[in-house]
């Protein structure tokens, strides 16, 4: 299974694919390095084939949200300290500073696919000027916060 990180928000969230250099815009999907590669893709919870938005969990309490796969996002226990783990924990915390700076708010969230509806492990309040470094954002499975600016 897949672990995924959600995010959701009062205002309308970024989607589309974060972080990637590819070697030309020719050749958008040929990269120098994994680290070229690494990114995170957002994709927004709204089904244009029913025209409506859905949520990804019911603990979310905000109905625009996102959900990345967390290939490179590693959880507590699993931290490697890989350039591309770097990287896109770089790119969580731009993305997630961007989205506070418009909203205030944004709800942030992971499990592995499938587990959305499962009880959360542990919910944290957190106030964005806590925030460090782009580690701080690693968390445990099934670990929910709420982050404010």
């Amino acid at each position: 299974m897949t672990q995924y990180i959600y995010l959701a928000s009062p205002i309308r969230l970024p989607k589309g694919s974060f972080g990637q250099s590819s070697l030309a815009p020719e050749q958008p999907n040929i990269f120098k390095s994994e680290l070229d590669f690494a990114h995170l893709h957002f994709e927004n919870n709204y089904d244009p084939g029913l025209k409506e938005r859905f949520s990804y969990s019911p603990h979310f309490s905000f109905k625009h949200q996102v959900a990345a796969d967390a290939r490179d996002i590693p959880l507590k226990l699993q931290l490697r300290g890989t350039a591309e783990e770097a990287k896109c924990l770089g790119i969580l915390h731009a993305y997630i500073e961007e989205v506070l700076q418009a909203s205030g708010v944004v709800e942030y969230f992971t499990c592995l696919n499938g587990k959305e509806e499962s009880a959360i492990s542990k919910k944290r309040h957190i106030r964005w000027s806590d925030m460090k470094d782009t580690y701080d954002l690693v968390l445990e499975d099934l670990e929910f916060w709420e982050i404010t600016f």
